[in-house]
């Protein structure tokens, strides 16, 4: 079996900015869910979906946010947006989806404890991380955990993972730490680039790892002696950049593998999403695919 496992979070950003708004009567804004619940009706549609899990950012800020005061948060993301997330929730467990809220953890953590869990698994052929975030990549492992950007059909196993960043999955925190990520308000160290760093990372695999004198450096690095000055200058703050790139895998899930399997929606919720979202069509369209994809529905 396949197990695949959805940023949630990233979906109803994708649908908000890339659907048409849409209203109620009343006016509230439901266009990101409606966006949402048609992205995940296509993906049931593929008869190799089986087994799925959905985790969301129930509120933006996580632990993460008590250790270092520049990490993301809530601020600047659109009322309309935010609004939505609880009744995306609510759509996804209509549906008959496992949903993860987190709170104190990311939705990524979520996601990347369910991929180590689950990973283990004999049952499970491969797991499909469905978000292109940078920072899931790394927990690719070889082909049976990758990462898929549904939007543009990319993969990312772990050759593709090496020759998009130059460096390993293990190392893609330390690699956010040294160039940054813009998205969750991660600095980086001056001077690192991309380049430099994959190319550091390639040959030490690890921060500490980086000797201080860039004269023991095995590779040639332009720049060296600026970048090994600039890390040795902000060498706690790299390490702390890396720790707020590093995903959890301790999240307690209390699923089991079996409760990811589809069995379909659960009606009486899908007849108030419907209604929820004046789209009358949609416990139609909902059972029809369910009569295509689990003809003795449960």
């Amino acid at each position: 079996m396949i197990v695949h496992l959805i940023d949630g979070t990233y979906e109803l950003f994708r649908a908000f900015y890339g659907a048409p708004p849409r209203r109620t009567a009343t006016g509230q804004p439901v266009g990101a869910v409606y966006g949402l619940v048609r992205s995940l009706l296509a993906l049931l549609g593929d008869a190799s979906v089986t087994h799925v899990g959905v985790a969301f950012d129930q509120v933006i800020e996580s632990f993460r946010n008590a250790l270092y005061a520049g990490y993301k948060t809530g601020a600047g993301i659109d009322a309309e947006l935010l609004a939505q997330f609880p009744m995306a929730e609510d759509a996804c467990r209509s549906l008959g989806l496992v949903t993860w809220p987190m709170r104190e953890f990311e939705a990524d953590d979520a996601l990347a404890s369910a991929a180590m869990r689950f990973g283990d698994c004999v049952e499970v052929e491969q797991i499909v991380i469905c978000s292109p975030d940078k920072d899931l990549a790394q927990c690719v492992r070889g082909t049976r955990v990758v990462c898929l950007d549904r939007m543009r059909n990319k993969r990312l196993d772990e050759a593709s993972v090496i020759d998009k960043f130059g460096v390993e999955p293990a190392s893609i925190p330390d690699w956010l730490a040294l160039v940054g990520d813009s998205a969750d308000g991660i600095p980086g160290i001056p001077r690192w680039g991309a380049k430099s760093a994959a190319t550091v990372l390639a040959e030490y695999h690890h921060l500490e790892h980086i000797p201080a004198d860039p004269a023991d450096w095995r590779i040639k690095v332009r720049g060296a002696a600026a970048l090994a000055e600039n890390l040795a200058a902000a060498r706690d703050d790299a390490l702390l950049y890396r720790r707020l790139a590093t995903l959890r895998t301790d999240v307690p899930l209390t699923e089991t593998l079996d409760a990811l399997r589809w069995r379909g929606a659960t009606d009486r919720m899908l007849d108030g999403l419907a209604t929820r979202l004046a789209d009358t069509n949609l416990p139609v369209r909902v059972r029809e695919l369910e009569s295509r994809r689990l003809p003795s529905k449960e």
